[in-house]
């Protein structure tokens, strides 16, 4: 299939309601998409080519999503991978963890940016609503001022900042809390719900225990609405969980909504929203598969492996398929308490030996 017609096809998806398909609607709908796409990229990326001609137990001709072939998220700090011709490449995202590891390199063309940016507006007004709320963001903002050198905060906080209005930042660039001007934001707008983003470990260091330390009174209310992701390791190795997490927040800050997402650079817009009932949710368009990390084979619903996900939305680049470095479980399947259709999931931590990527450190290079 050329790419005019992948792309008009891409262009065609459904984003009024990101979690509608049933199981049976969605198995037809995403196997339509990856057979496709698996075909392209392998066309048109000669390492994808050389990697996936190994896999022996995936079939050229996939009869089912966990056939289609998949790629380590690893290969991409190995190798520069992409599809297209690199003059139509204008954005590359690079991951880079701390000194001495490899980076990954993920290559987009201004349709597949376009395309994740839309995906990623419909995933989060399923869970915040249309309106654009009074926001406060949980960083500094000497953060984005360079816009040729942005980490995945940076990169973040512009992508969810279209969400709110009246963005305020509420940490200095030493990272300490801006009490008095925070004081007077809430006052400002309390009357009505607030949108919050941040990251985890962030939140949880510079808003929340600056607050409990110092004795600071604060109250976002309860109508307000957090969301949240990447720096868990850090919370991890502190004992604090996402029930803590939560728990905390809404004692000491009186936030109600809190919503944790799960995505990776390499798969930019295919997130992964956490529900109020605790479940991460597979949108239309993407999906995971829970894979048994010494045989590869595909474990059953509430058997923890590592995780696979697969998304229709990367054109310019082999990242439809990709195996994490993440473990996690899938719990369900279009029955969770929310409502929402698809498969619902959590992430239990890394892969043991597995290579520590920091999900915070992303920078944006222009070519």
């Amino acid at each position: 299939m050329i790419i005019n017609d992948l792309n008009s096809k891409l262009d065609e998806i459904n984003l009024s309601d990101p979690y509608s398909k049933s199981v049976i609607d969605k198995k037809t709908f995403l196997l339509d998409f990856m057979k496709d796409l698996t075909t392209f990229h392998y066309e048109n990326c000669s390492r994808y080519k050389n990697f996936t001609s190994l896999f022996q137990q995936f079939t050229s001709r996939p009869a089912t999503i966990d056939q289609i072939p998949f790629l380590p998220v690893r290969m991409f700090k190995q190798h520069d991978l992409m599809s297209l011709d690199r003059n139509k490449i204008f954005k590359t995202l690079t991951s880079s963890g701390t000194s001495g590891q490899s980076v990954s390199r993920i290559h987009l063309d201004s349709e597949t940016a376009k395309r994740q940016s839309k995906v990623l507006s419909a995933i989060t007004k399923n869970f915040i609503g249309n309106d654009r709320l009074p926001m406060i963001i949980v960083d500094s903002d000497e953060l984005t001022k360079d816009r040729t050198k942005l980490n995945a905060r940076a990169a973040g906080i512009l992508g969810y900042s279209l969400f709110g209005r009246n963005h305020f930042y509420c940490l200095d660039k030493n990272l300490n809390l801006l009490v008095d001007e925070l004081s007077i934001f809430l006052e400002k707008h309390n009357d009505k719900p607030i949108l919050i983003f941040g990251f985890t470990f962030i939140i949880w260091q510079s808003l929340l225990q600056q607050a409990i330390d110092k004795s600071i009174d604060l109250d976002f209310g309860q109508n307000s609405i957090l969301i949240h992701g990447g720096g868990w390791k850090k919370l991890e190795n502190q004992k604090i969980d996402n029930t803590e997490f939560k728990k905390s927040l809404n004692k000491n800050l009186g936030i109600n909504s809190v919503y944790n997402y799960y995505g990776m650079v390499e798969q930019v817009g295919s997130v992964f929203m956490e529900c109020s009932h605790g479940h991460l949710h597979c949108p239309d368009f993407a999906d995971v598969i829970i894979r048994d990390p010494l045989n590869y084979e595909v474990l059953p619903f509430n058997k923890e492996g590592v995780i696979q996900v697969l998304s229709i939305l990367p054109l310019s680049y082999p990242g439809h398929s990709l195996l994490t470095e993440d473990l996690g479980t899938v719990h369900g399947e279009d029955d969770c308490p929310c409502g929402r259709k698809g498969k619902y999931f959590s992430v239990s931590g890394r892969m043991p030996l597995a290579e520590l990527r920091g999900c915070s450190d992303t920078r944006v290079v222009n070519l």
